[in-house]
């Protein structure tokens, strides 16, 4: 029998774990386990102290009621491997399942409730509704820690409401997390270099908005660099646009300018004239940021913008980056995407990828995990912390 930080003894009593384990599917196939592999330390950690372990965790966006497509079933398989332990499956939520399956368990045995997104209850902005949900859930078990950072910014009763009615404690993931995220914004060495992709400036205004404060150079690259070449008086073509986000990107220039923080836009840029599909084949050609063609659209930055963003955080010491720099997934569009991630291995400092699709591209190119200073499992989450926004899930745990 053994302990766990913030819980003290914790063998032979019921401990739920709110994980992370929204993994892509492909049918029922796993296509990156990354957040599996992620959540797997905590649930070690709790099993080998004595635990029951009753996991839940969310797959998707189901409309509250179970749908096949969205099932954990195929994470319960997948987390059995990565223990080498056998994981009980329950096939519902808080059910007759669910409860059997948790008072079957033994001390150090894992188990795996079924989509918790698959009760309405969970989501609800009805208070009354969500409370009811965590009440069956709480009765579960004995303690709760709050181990999927993913989803730490909604207030939903798997992440807020059950840490009102258990013991609970933050699970080593989302510590890791708050620590790092604390460091890129109270204590970051310099040079602080951000780099922001993705596709749209309106995902991103609240934490540009912070950072003009706090890093020394933002490289602005992905589909929201159009907006940011139109406020600088460029035509786009046929890029993704945000003509309502376009006065915002003017001033956020301006502020960059009077304020002394760099924000570095792409020189040149990867069009085609048909966004990649299976059914077309890529004709990509290169063409200046200030001269996009009328009949084409930007999918990457260009690769004398690459060896630009590069360059820049060559020296630096802390480096956040959320969003790819292109249509990743396309090899012909990847260019850019590929060239920061390298830049990234080689920075003598912290290094961190912003969860997401920057998590997905790092694992999709190849790269060593491990290389990186460390790799977010949650991006929205990561972005609303950087935007100084409170988390209700990292707050109902500070008591």
């Amino acid at each position: 029998m053994g302990s766990y930080p913030g819980l003290g003894e914790v063998g032979g009593k019921r401990v739920l774990v709110r994980s992370d384990l929204n993994v892509p599917l492909d049918g029922t196939t796993i296509t990156d386990d990354g957040r599996i592999r992620a959540s797997v330390p905590t649930i070690r950690a709790l099993a080998e102290a004595g635990a029951r372990v009753v996991v839940t965790a969310h797959l998707g966006r189901p409309k509250g009621a179970p749908d096949p497509a969205y099932s954990l079933a195929p994470v319960a398989s997948r987390l059995s491997e990565l223990l080498e332990a056998p994981v009980a499956f329950a096939t519902d939520t808080v059910g007759e399942s669910a409860r059997q399956v948790v008072a079957d368990l033994a001390d150090g045995q894992v188990a795996v409730l079924e989509n918790v997104r698959f009760n309405a209850g969970e989501t609800s902005k009805d208070e009354a509704e969500r409370g009811a949900f965590a009440d069956e859930l709480a009765g579960l078990a004995d303690a709760f820690v709050s181990d999927g950072f993913g989803v730490v910014h909604r207030k939903q009763a798997s992440v807020y409401d059950v840490a009102q009615r258990l013991p609970h404690t933050m699970g080593a993931l989302v510590r890791a997390e708050i620590d790092v995220l604390t460091r890129l914004t109270e204590t970051p060495e310099r040079p602080y270099v951000v780099v922001l992709g993705g596709s749209k400036v309106s995902d991103k205004l609240g934490v540009i908005d912070n950072l003009l404060g706090k890093a020394d150079k933002l490289l602005i690259g992905g589909g929201m660099v159009f907006t940011f070449l139109k406020a600088q008086g460029h035509e786009v073509g046929r890029s993704l646009l945000e003509e309502d986000q376009i006065g915002t990107c003017v001033e956020y220039l301006r502020r960059a300018e009077t304020s002394g923080v760099e924000i570095v836009l792409p020189s040149d840029i990867v069009v085609d004239t048909e966004f990649p599909t299976g059914d077309t084949r890529p004709e990509p050609i290169v063409v200046p940021a200030s001269n996009i063609p009328a009949s084409s659209l930007g999918l990457d930055i260009g690769p004398d913008s690459a060896a630009a963003f590069a360059a820049a955080l060559a020296d630096a010491r802390t480096v956040f980056w959320n969003g790819p720099m292109g249509v990743f997934e396309v090899e012909e569009f990847a260019g850019g995407t590929r060239t920061v991630a390298e830049a990234l291995t080689k920075v003598d400092g912290l290094s961190v990828v912003g969860g997401g699709d920057s998590a997905a591209a790092v694992r999709t190119l190849g790269f060593d995990e491990t290389a990186f200073g460390h790799i977010s499992t949650g991006g929205g989450a990561s972005l609303e912390y950087l935007e100084g926004k409170e988390l209700p899930g990292v707050k109902v745990l500070e008591d």
